[in-house]
């Protein structure tokens, strides 16, 4: 059994028992979240593609940590102008344990 979500604007195959590190999302560390923008889902007998979500069926997961990602240096130069920047940036994320994929008949 696997479903395709979408959060933050990117789109993550999960499954029960897995960890994704995904967009920032304002939750505190263990707490619960439901994700219901399910893009498609599967298991054995059957498959349902959304158009655009599946509407009978959540995600449900706990938020394992919150941290920064890499920093990622931004530098701008133009030469023989003496024009110099440099700018810093560490990306915000949570890590997301899928608890289970919930379908409602």
């Amino acid at each position: 059994m696997y479903a395709i979500i979408e959060t933050g604007g990117k789109q993550y195959r999960v499954q029960p028992g897995d960890e994704i590190h995904i967009e920032k999302i304002p939750a505190e560390m263990g707490g619960k979240v439901e994700i219901d923008r399910v893009l498609m889902y599967a298991d054995e007998e059957r498959l349902a593609v959304g158009t655009p979500t599946v509407n009978n069926v959540k995600v449900k997961g706990h938020v394992v940590n919150q941290g920064l990602g890499p920093k990622v240096v931004i530098f701008k130069m133009k030469k023989r102008k003496n024009y110099r920047r440099k700018k810093g940036h560490r990306q915000p994320f949570t890590v997301l344990k899928i608890d289970e994929i919930s379908v409602e008949n």
